[in-house]
């Protein structure tokens, strides 16, 4: 199929294409990498009356370094986070998520904001972005606004974006010293959604668990991070127990829904076995053998 008729927008700024949104409002659609709303267009899914392309504003492409946090321009395409030197060294987390996502044709042209806004429960980068507890920054005509990744993603599909807001950076906690991450998931062919995924950053002084953020996707309508259920665990020795117990909490943390083909008994499982795998993944890269 080929999608319905729509008038196109190739603004040259920032500001013309809020001023674009402003004045079209929820009759406009955001193109970023398309990978997304491309292949719901076609399939009659969506019907914009109008497509404002971004992909001329290179100022929301960038990456840099700024004080505690590293700062992701929304265009950032999944290829870009996937090999950047500045993300594999500030946060590694984001660049191992961004490596698995799709096939190669679908990392070289979607993007970190598209990613966010489309807000698929088993996406990367919304998983990526609630267990690092990353913050967007959102701008309409006349103001921005910053919002934290739990308050953004309300529900599957759903955002706290207005119809005349444009994603223009998302910003990461830098990677402690000592501080490692793990991601792992579980498809079921190469390029799918993961049915679950789990991420995970760990940080040991002396042997011991300072500080330990675990999140799960793919359970729930939105990435879930457990903090309730990884509290009791941090100041222990970590070890090949200590990650088994960690896993069993996450499993009886999370309360997916049965649906036809994956059984919420499959997710529990899955989210057990992907959270051993992540944290022993942490381990190894913290120099303790599990």
């Amino acid at each position: 199929m080929k999608p319905a008729a729509f008038d196109y927008h190739r603004p040259a700024s920032v500001d013309e294409a809020l001023g674009l949104l402003a004045r079209l409002g929820v009759d406009a659609k955001l193109l970023a990498g398309g990978q997304s709303l491309v292949p719901m267009m076609n399939m009659r899914l969506a019907s914009p009356a109008h497509l404002v392309d971004l992909n001329d504003l290179s100022e929301l492409a960038q990456l840099r370094v700024s004080g505690d946090r590293l700062e992701v321009g929304a265009l950032a395409r999944h290829r870009t986070l996937a090999e950047s030197p500045l993300v594999a060294e500030h946060c590694p987390l984001l660049a191992q998520a961004a490596r698995t996502i799709g096939h190669g044709a679908i990392r070289e042209r979607g993007t970190l904001g598209g990613s966010l806004a489309h807000a698929d429960p088993a996406a990367q980068h919304t998983l990526a972005a609630v267990t690092l507890g990353a913050r967007l920054t959102l701008a309409h005509q006349g103001g921005r606004r910053v919002v934290d990744a739990e308050d953004f993603l309300r529900s599957a599909m759903t955002t706290a974006l207005e119809a005349d807001e444009i994603v223009l950076s998302v910003s990461y906690p830098r990677l402690a010293a000592g501080e490692v991450s793990a991601y792992r998931m579980f498809n079921q062919r190469h390029g799918d959604y993961a049915i679950v995924a789990v991420a995970a950053t760990l940080l040991l002084r002396q042997g011991r668990v300072e500080s330990l953020r675990l999140g799960v996707g793919g359970v729930a309508p939105v990435p879930q991070r457990l903090d309730a259920a990884t509290q009791p665990f941090l100041g222990r020795a970590a070890s090949v127990d200590w990650v088994a117990e960690v896993a069993r909490a996450a499993r009886d943390a999370v309360t997916p829904e049965d649906q036809p083909r994956v059984p919420a008994l499959l997710r529990k499982e899955l989210t057990e076995t992907l959270v051993a795998r992540a944290l022993a993944r942490c381990l190894e890269r913290s120099g303790v053998s599990a």
